[in-house]
């Protein structure tokens, strides 16, 4: 039984994760050969302030305009 973690900042709209856990799905059966009825997705949005990058908050990145950090 496949169980896979997804974090991302927040953001991401309901159609995105929902195509998101599909084609995750669709990939571990295509590849892996799994069953997709045993197969589980699980997506965690972080508080772009409760995720760090290079020693600061992404909220912070990007309140500066770093172009490194994307929106979403």
């Amino acid at each position: 039984m496949p169980f896979v973690n997804v974090k991302l900042t927040a953001g991401a709209t309901a159609a995105q994760k929902e195509e998101l856990i599909a084609g995750i799905t669709d990939l571990l059966v295509r590849v892996l050969n799994k069953n997709p009825a045993s197969t589980h997705v699980v997506i965690e949005d972080i508080a772009p302030e409760n995720w760090g990058i290079r020693g600061q908050t992404v909220a912070a990145l990007r309140a500066a305009g770093d172009p490194g950090v994307s929106k979403g």
